[in-house]
């Protein structure tokens, strides 16, 4: 797994930076050259917000800026079926060596090392199924057990001594070995997807880098979410643990990767959205659409449901494969479409997408206003008595989804003749002369979402 991923870059043919982020790179890599005590180092960050890829542009960086470095990634989820993190990091430190005699002398060290941990582990896993049959044994037999058992223990506990001390000797000597390694090529390892993997499994490569690779010129990067990881510390040790106590231990520095992206104009766009309008200008399917119409009013709606539901990149993806899906089946984005029914069918695919307890709600006749306000941020009708402005796309939707809602929908109802004018116009805008059916204000919410289980039409 040495350097995989690499091929990816910030610049040059087949690079590309569209969420500006080579500038933290570059910071990183400051860091981690640094005489600085920065090591573990977490890229931190939920799933799906491109942590992954960031990792490889990162590496591929490093490798151009400092080709004495030797880096290494791990993708510590593929390696947790092996269950020995210390074994996983050491037999990828063996392969970035060539043949030779401080390879062959670092093998040789690290054999002790890992048969110890290795006995511990078998020690620990008889003493339990002792214990276990303790039970079955007869009672005339169990004082004269005890007797042996006793002297058994004492034996036992010498020979741990010995073992312990032979291990601490052991890895002093395979700390040696390491430094002398990193010494004029220092190591970096990257240990990606941390978050993903077995509980404790996440720990022990925790514990594994700190007791096991305190050595000069060897740091770490882990790639991960910081939230599942004390979540792990938790199913480790019990909640009473404090978690983040417990990390602090061990991590030296963690940063999160920006969700926006900063233009010339100090505004901010929403990585998310960023990643939507490529995807869609890459697609076959959703190109022609009116999706990548920047100044077009479906595209408009579409990203600021993305941006204003948070999507993460992963999340992004998926909903724009679902868009293709949807529209492959039932050219359902075809730009001859009344608007606002094409509103109401992204709606309809977001909502398949991420929110199952939606899609029951309105098949059920039960969905609450509350619901789909939030869903589409609206906060009031306040947004339609201001001439000045006009309200989001988003929230005309809301408004006229609102009252057709089976509870709280009085909150969201015209309180004036004008008002509700107001909305009215909206909708012969967005729906022509035909406006909403009553009673079918959700219905081509309802037939994407029946197109998308493959059991329906438009």
């Amino acid at each position: 797994m040495a350097n995989e991923g690499t091929h990816f870059t910030f610049q040059g043919e087949n690079g590309r930076d569209e969420f500006r982020r080579e500038q933290i790179a570059d910071k990183v890599i400051s860091l981690l050259t640094s005489d600085i005590d920065i090591s573990p180092m977490v890229i931190d960050g939920h799933w799906g917000t491109g942590k992954t890829e960031f990792c490889h542009k990162l590496m591929g960086k490093f490798e151009t800026k400092h080709n004495s470095y030797r880096l290494l990634y791990i993708d510590a989820f593929q390696a947790d079926h092996a269950d020995n993190p210390l074994l996983t990091i050491l037999a990828e430190v063996l392969n970035l060596l060539p043949d030779g005699e401080q390879k062959q002398s670092l093998r040789e060290k690290i054999i002790p090392v890992v048969r110890y941990g290795i006995k511990t582990t078998l020690k620990a896993g008889i003493s339990h199924l002792l214990r276990e049959n303790a039970e079955d044994i007869a009672d005339g037999l169990e004082e004269h057990l005890q007797k042996a058992a006793d002297k058994a223990i004492d034996a036992s506990v010498m020979a741990m001594l010995k073992d312990h001390e032979e291990a601490q000797g052991n890895l002093k000597a395979l700390q040696t070995v390491l430094a002398q390694v990193a010494q004029d090529n220092p190591i970096v390892i990257f240990i990606d997807e941390l978050d993903r993997c077995r509980p404790d499994f996440a720990v022990q490569m925790l514990e594994v880098i700190k007791h096991t690779f305190h050595v000069d010129n060897v740091k770490f990067v882990l790639v991960t979410n910081t939230t599942q990881l004390r979540a792990a510390i938790n199913h480790s040790y019990g909640p009473l643990v404090d978690a983040q106590r417990y990390l602090d231990k061990f991590l030296k520095f963690s940063f999160c990767l920006p969700n926006f992206i900063p233009d010339n104009n100090s505004e901010k766009t929403l990585a998310s959205v960023e990643h939507f309008d490529n995807l869609i200008n890459e697609s076959p399917v959703l190109k022609d659409t009116d999706l990548n119409e920047f100044n077009n009013g479906v595209h408009e709606f579409t990203t600021t449901l993305i941006s204003h539901n948070q999507l993460s990149l992963r999340e992004t993806e998926t909903f724009v494969r679902y868009l293709e899906i949807f529209h492959t089946i039932s050219n359902g984005m075809a730009t001859d479409i009344i608007f606002g029914h094409t509103l109401l069918r992204v709606l309809g695919v977001f909502i398949f997408c991420f929110r199952a307890d939606i899609a029951t709600a309105i098949r059920n006749n039960s969905v609450d206003a509350k619901q789909i306000a939030a869903l589409l941020g609206l906060r009031s009708l306040e947004v339609f008595k201001d001439e000045s402005n006009y309200p989001l796309h988003t929230e005309v939707i809301a408004a006229l989804l609102t009252p057709a809602c089976i509870s709280d929908d009085d909150l969201y109802k015209p309180e004036t003749e004008e008002l509700q004018k107001t909305i009215q116009g909206y909708e012969r805008r967005y729906f022509e002369h035909w406006g909403l059916r009553q009673d079918q204000e959700f219905q081509s919410v309802i037939n994407t979402i029946d197109v998308l289980n493959l059991g329906g039409r438009l």
